[in-house]
Order: C-alpha cells, then sequence, then structure tokens
C-alpha cells in the first residue's frame, strides 16, 4: 500500500512557547501521524516560515510554504491538516479539496458562520473528500467508558444531558458533540438559547459570549441542557441523567467519571487512565481517519456528525437573536451573535 502523503496548514508553536497563541494543535496532528505506519508528512505551510522549520525539525516535512495554495498546487498530497484559527477554515478546505486531496482533517470550530460550516462539508462531499473535524473528545477514555455505562443500562434509559463550559462556540462545540455522542447520534428538533454579551471576548480571532444557555430537544425525547460562562458549583462538564440514576464526567480533578443508581448507594467511582483532556485523543482520531480513509467507512469525526454540534451553536445564537424557539434544520447563513454585535443589537460592553 503506498504511502499516504499529508500536508500541514498552519504550524503554530506549541502550547506555552514565547509567542505561542494556541495550543499547539499542529503538533499533536503531526504526532497523529506519525504513528501510523501508512503516513508521512512530506509539506509544510505557515505564513511565518520560522514557525514552518522549526516545525520541521521536530516532526520533518521536506518542503516548507508560505502560501498554502502553493503547497496544494504543488505536492500532491493525500491527506491535509488545517490547523488554523476558525475564520481560516473554510477557504483552506475548500481549496484542498479543490486541489484533489483525498483527506482534510480540520481543527475545531468548524468555522464563524453556520453557512462556511455547511458549505465545508458540501464542497467535499461533491467533491468525495472526506473531512473530519477534530471533535477528539470522542476517543478519551472518561467518555467512551461512560458511554458503554450508558448503553450497559446502569441508569436506566437517558432522559437528559447537562453540560457546562466556558462558551458556546469555542469549547461548546465539544460539548454539543458529546451530545450526540451519548445520544446516539439522533438528531435534533429544536433549540432554545439566551446569551449574555457584554463581558464577552474573542477565542481565537471569534467573539464568544460571556454566558449562554441553551436548551436543545432530540427526536427521541432526550433534552440536552448546556450552560456557559463562570458558574461556581454547577457541577460536573458533563452529566448524563437517566431514569434509574446519573453519571457524571468531570466531577473534580481527581474523579473523572463516576455514576450512582437505585441499585446501589452512593456514588461508584470509575477508574480512569487519563482525564478528560490529552493529546492522545488527538492521536487516536488521525489513526482512525487514515483507516477510515483506507477501508471506506465513516470517520468518528465526520463532518456529517461535527455539523449536528455546529448546528446546534448557531441555533442557539439564532434562538436568543429572534427570542423563540428555532426548529431544526437551521436555515441561515451567519452567525446571529457575530451580527448583532456589527448591528449595535447587543455590546461587548
Amino acid at each position: 500500500m503506498a504511502t499516504l502523503r499529508v500536508g500541514i496548514i498552519g504550524c503554530g508553536r506549541p502550547r506555552n512557547e514565547p509567542g505561542a497563541t494556541g495550543y499547539g494543535m499542529s503538533h499533536a496532528h503531526a504526532r497523529g501521524y506519525e504513528a501510523s505506519p501508512d503516513a508521512t508528512i512530506v509539506a509544510l505551510a505557515d505564513i511565518n516560515l520560522e514557525n514552518a522549520r522549526a516545525f520541521q525539525r521536530e516532526h520533518g516535512g521536506e518542503r516548507l510554504y508560505a502560501d498554502y495554495h502553493e503547497m496544494l498546487a504543488k505536492e500532491n498530497l493525500d491527506i491535509v491538516s488545517v490547523c488554523t484559527w476558525p475564520h481560516l477554515h473554510a477557504p483552506m478546505v475548500i481549496a484542498a479539496a479543490e486541489a484533489g486531496v483525498r483527506a482534510i482533517h480540520c481543527e475545531k470550530p468548524m468555522a464563524p458562520t453556520w453557512g462556511e460550516a455547511r458549505r465545508m462539508a458540501e464542497v467535499c462531499a461533491a467533491r468525495g473528500v472526506q473531512l473530519t473535524i477534530n471533535h477528539q473528545r470522542r476517543f478519551g477514555e472518561p467518555f467512551r467508558k461512560a458511554k458503554a455505562l450508558l448503553d450497559q443500562g446502569v441508569i436506566g434509559p437517558l432522559l437528559r444531558i447537562e453540560a457546562h463550559c466556558d462558551n458556546l462556540f469555542d469549547w461548546g462545540t465539544h460539548w454539543f458533540d458529546m451530545m450526540f455522542f451519548f445520544n446516539g447520534e439522533t438528531p435534533a428538533e429544536w433549540v432554545m438559547g439566551q446569551i449574555e454579551s457584554r463581558g464577552g471576548r474573542p477565542i481565537f480571532g471569534v467573539f464568544v459570549e460571556k454566558q449562554g444557555l441553551a436548551l436543545v430537544r432530540f427526536q427521541n425525547g432526550v433534552y440536552g441542557l448546556m450552560a456557559t460562562g463562570d458558574l461556581p458549583g454547577w457541577g460536573p462538564d458533563i452529566r448524563l441523567v437517566g431514569a434509574e440514576g446519573t453519571i457524571e464526567i468531570g466531577v473534580n480533578r481527581e474523579v473523572h467519571l463516576r455514576y450512582g443508581n437505585t441499585a446501589q448507594a452512593g456514588w461508584q467511582i470509575v477508574p480512569t487512565s487519563e482525564g478528560l483532556h490529552g493529546e492522545d485523543c488527538v492521536k487516536r482520531g488521525v489513526l482512525d481517519l487514515i483507516e477510515a480513509l483506507q477501508t471506506g467507512r465513516e470517520p468518528e469525526l465526520s463532518a456529517r456528525k461535527a455539523l449536528q454540534a455546529t448546528e446546534l451553536i448557531f441555533a442557539a445564537y439564532e434562538s436568543a437573536r429572534i427570542r423563540g424557539r428555532v426548529n431544526l434544520p437551521l436555515t441561515i447563513e451567519d452567525s446571529p451573535l457575530l451580527t448583532m454585535l456589527a448591528e449595535g443589537a447587543i455590546s461587548a460592553t
């Protein structure tokens, strides 16, 4: 089997290095490709060639480009990783698809607007390109063990998924994705949302709310509740509420997973060898997308699944804009949050 030729757009710097503005996700992607015997990093593109050279010293890559368009035109790549800020995702993904690559692995969130996110997926689907979005929590041990407990029926039928994080867009895309993961990828019916924009801030170039709420109803009758912002005492990161008990994920720094049910007294702590965040999950996602490309199956991090989560983000913002419930599918093109800010309907101060 021929080795898959990999190109990376956006080398950046590893997290915690001087001048770093992110989490060094390109390095995490690279370690995934390095773990595969079937892939080789052959080219790197970054507007800062010093970053590309530093990345090359650590991970290889025969040729460097300041212009990703030039890399796409010259390198005959099989896979491209897009590790840039969200406003660059759509043009880069679409350019890679139009250049004829076979697979694209893009960082999350998908894009700053719903229209851009949808077009990324549409262009890739039309050209037969496998598009994946790095919702790597799907490969995390605490989440997988929680899903196994749920499927085993330890809390009975699932009724509600509660989640808490910093914001609906940048972090919330993970937790919305996990709602679908736990609920068997069941489609959502509608969303009601509200936001507090005052005190919000940009994250990787995209403004996010100070606080937010989103209530989701899924087609099987399960509800999802997302609360964002600084909410002391809210509880675990994710809570799965069933008819006969509760599973909690991310309880504290020591307890990553526990459950309680009507069959026994007290919380049952489930040992895990890793926490909720870790680079190994990114590596597993890369290995999965390579195997999916080779076998023709749907990858775990497919664009189809990512769009479900992304739709909930913008539906929550749209609900805040229209002050009412939003039935799905979502038909808007913009980000209601960004539009309201631009039009002066809401304020960041």
